[in-house]
């Protein structure tokens, strides 16, 4: 990578070095985010990076990767390369030679990229923190587009302010935004209202999607996957004048471009002003959107802050254990359960049973109250991406739950359950009243028990169902047991009932320092991908239990108690930073199932009905 190289260079089709590799991993955070920074006040190709998931993928296109100008005064050639271009480059007295032996036709794929579906607050707090700060707040230029009236310096004026690589540029991240732009709007920048259709997941979601060209590898790449990708921004105003149909700019566009219909093309074309195209240089898979953690943790330089933290889990779980406790109203046998359940992961399947899944109903919940909707409050702080489905009547009959392909958009229209890994959904059941399941209900009903027990959802094409296999943590609050199935049910019993639970729940938040609510977000990240084992001798031991109890009483339990205490042993031993199972974590897995069943079996004796 010499000096003075540019695009044009990259568009050869040369391999980036991994010593670029290298370096976007040392100075990503100069490189500014769409996430974090309005789309305003980033210059047109300017290198750029974006956390997303992959929400659609469109049909591959062609485009010119090399093609030839003819100046129609001198007759001079020039030769340009397309890669990273969504505009072929042609200057007025200049026009592309469609007929020259030179031009090369390549093929690069699109996805349709959204933000994280459901991503907690703190996340982009924490990432938008450590690229103001640590990027020496270095500021980002207004474009074109907008220019606040008290700042007058030109693209030229602020080359210092650049990053350079040889002769490839980005520019940094803002030290400080305008005042026009305060705080607020920076959490709502595209909280913009158009007829266009963004195509969230899920409901009230803000921030920029994005048309995503990649050129190589995109085969490693799958539906619902989790992306930052490092890449060249083209908010080209010629993409929106296509877009509205004033054919008479579409000679400067790739005439390789194939018709599509009307519907499609504003589906596949959008205005670039409301979906910014990026040209992929970098796109890396995340095992995790948690910025509080090194982005992989394979890596043996991530071993280090691996070994460091497990040193100090004791203390840890201790404080999140009472943490959970106080908000789950003084229950520390629910605030066990509810720890087990945020750890919990699917780590493997075995034909079609989803190992590792532990769905947790939390029954006796206050009915019709803000129990939920403030303990949902606490979990947001906690996990990276989540979201509460709040079960009524009306949302079960309109709501669309699973994605659908519609044919002639040829577009995958996303619904409630079209989710990345490891989002924390909690399933509000305590709203739900009388009253009847329509078509669409009876379908969204099936399509939740389908993802708690199979960990899989049935996108809807029309002709056929196609299926996703899914990895989502599910948690149920309800007054009596679920309407839906649920590996394992707590009863809830208050210790004490708070007048005002929004004050209480506040209190409770604000009592912990950020500095322990950082460490309980990287316990409950980090733990899912420690890995587990059973030894031979254990193996051994827990056969010998499962006999002896079943001697004594048989029905007293069942193969699938025994998974069920498996599991719960599984992820018993792994809060503890264990990741072996030991005889004491057994007797301890024993213990807890013991207490949740007594409990259950003495409010069923109290209600005189099965909960």
């Amino acid at each position: 990578w010499g000096p003075g190289a540019s695009w044009e260079d990259v568009g050869l089709g040369v391999v980036l070095p991994q010593p670029l590799h290298n370096f976007i991993d040392l100075f990503s955070f100069k490189v500014p985010s769409l996430n974090e920074v309005p789309l305003h006040y980033l210059k047109p190709n300017s290198f750029v990076k974006f956390r997303c998931m992959i929400q659609d993928m469109f049909d591959p296109e062609f485009y010119m990767g090399v093609y030839e100008t003819v100046n129609r005064n001198t007759k001079a050639r020039v030769l340009h390369f397309g890669k990273y271009r969504d505009v072929a480059e042609c200057g007025p007295q200049q026009e592309v030679d469609l007929n020259s032996p030179r031009t090369t036709t390549l093929e690069r794929q699109t996805f349709y990229c959204v933000p994280v579906p459901g991503e907690s607050t703190w996340i982009f707090l924490n990432f938008s923190f450590n690229a103001y700060v640590n990027a020496n707040q270095a500021r980002v230029s207004p474009s074109t587009s907008y220019t606040p009236s008290r700042h007058k310096r030109s693209y030229e004026d602020d080359e210092d302010m650049d990053l350079h690589v040889g002769g490839l540029q980005w520019c940094g991240e803002p030290k400080r935004l305008e005042t026009e732009a305060s705080a607020g709007q920076q959490l709502n920048f595209l909280n913009l209202s158009s007829p266009f259709d963004l195509n969230f997941p899920l409901p009230g979601e803000k921030g920029p999607a994005c048309l995503v060209k990649v050129y190589e590898d995109w085969d490693c790449f799958k539906v619902n996957d989790v992306l930052e990708l490092y890449g060249v921004l083209s908010v080209d105003p010629v993409l929106s004048i296509l877009n509205n149909d004033e054919r008479d700019a579409s000679s400067l566009l790739d005439p390789m471009e194939c018709a599509d219909t009307a519907e499609e093309q504003r589906v596949h074309s959008p205005p670039a002003s409301l979906v910014p195209r990026i040209h992929v240089v970098l796109a890396q898979k995340l095992q995790h959107i948690n910025p509080l953690l090194p982005a992989c943790l394979n890596k043996e330089e991530s071993k280090t802050f691996v070994s460091g933290f497990m040193s100090e889990l004791s203390p840890v779980r201790a404080e999140l254990l009472g943490f959970l406790t106080h908000a789950l109203l003084g229950d520390s046998l629910a605030a066990e359960y509810l720890i087990l359940h945020l750890i919990s992961t699917v780590y493997s399947r075995r034909d079609v049973l989803p190992l590792g899944k532990f769905t947790v109903n939390l029954s006796g919940c206050p009915r019709n109250s803000t129990f939920t909707e403030h303990l949902y409050r606490i979990i947001q702080h906690l996990v990276p991406a989540s979201f509460r489905l709040q079960m009524t009547i009306e949302n079960m009959n309109h709501l669309k739950f699973i994605p659908h392909k519609d044919y002639t958009a040829n577009r995958l229209v996303s619904g409630l359950l079209q989710l990345p890994s490891n989002t924390s959904l909690v399933i509000d059941e305590t709203l739900l009243e009388q009253g009847q399941l329509d078509t669409p209900g009876v379908h969204n009903v099936t399509a939740l028990s389908n993802l708690i027990t199979w960990q899989k959802v049935d996108y809807d094409f029309s002709y056929h169902q196609m299926e996703f296999p899914c990895n989502i943590n599910v948690f149920i609050t309800s007054e009596g047991r679920s309407l839906l199935p649920a590996d394992c049910q707590i009863h809830l019993q208050p210790q004490l009932i708070p007048p005002n639970m929004e004050e209480y729940t506040d209190s409770l938040l604000s009592a912990v320092l950020p500095s322990v609510l950082n460490k309980f977000r990287i316990y409950l990240t980090l733990l899912r991908f420690l890995d587990y084992s059973i030894s031979d001798e254990i193996t051994k031991a827990v056969e010998d239990d499962f006999v002896e109890m079943r001697k004594n009483d048989p029905q007293s339990i069942t193969a699938d108690d025994l998974h069920q205490l498996l599991i719960v042993a599984r992820f018993l031993s792994l809060s503890a930073g264990q990741t072996t199972l030991s005889r004491e974590r057994w007797l301890r897995a024993k213990q807890l199932e013991s207490l949740r069943r007594t409990r259950l079996q003495q409010q069923k004796c109290v209600n005189g009905n099965e909960l």
